[in-house]
């Protein structure tokens, strides 16, 4: 009933040769990934120093940027601080060098202004304390 060939299973020199291929193949692979892999790790491990190193020359170079910007904003800051001064020192001998106390208290009140969000009352009175600030001694006792 059945055909003696389906069963048959012989190995011919075709396949046999193929095999020994195969497994001389996956044997060859095994041993040149045993000689390949530490050099591969080694070039692995040269090319992230590299990397390492760019990252860190990059992050050198940000920082003395970022000092630049800053000592020329010190510079800049300095210079306003010296053409205010100079302001300030025209202002006094534009007033023939006297300061009267008038002028100082509208200094006071001009400064006030610069106050942010922030409401403030003067109310002078004799001994120039604004009216809140004269209690207070009084609370504490």
């Amino acid at each position: 009933m059945y055909s003696n060939n389906h069963y048959n299973n012989q190995f011919t020199p075709a396949i046999i040769k193929k095999a020994f291929w195969g497994v001389g193949a996956i044997v060859f692979i095994i041993v040149a990934m045993a000689f390949i892999r530490p050099w591969y790790n080694v070039w692995s491990q040269e090319m992230e120093g590299k990397a390492e190193f760019a990252k860190a020359e990059q992050n050198r170079k940000i920082k003395i940027e970022e000092a630049k910007a800053n000592l020329e904003a010190e510079k800049l800051n300095a210079q306003a601080e010296i053409e205010r001064a100079k302001g300030a020192a025209e202002a006094i001998r534009i007033e023939n060098g006297s300061i009267t106390p008038t002028y100082i208290q509208y200094l006071w009140v001009r400064q006030q202004s610069d106050l942010n969000n922030k409401t403030v009352i003067y109310v002078p009175t004799e001994s120039n304390l604004p009216i809140l600030e004269s209690t207070r001694l009084l609370m504490d006792k």
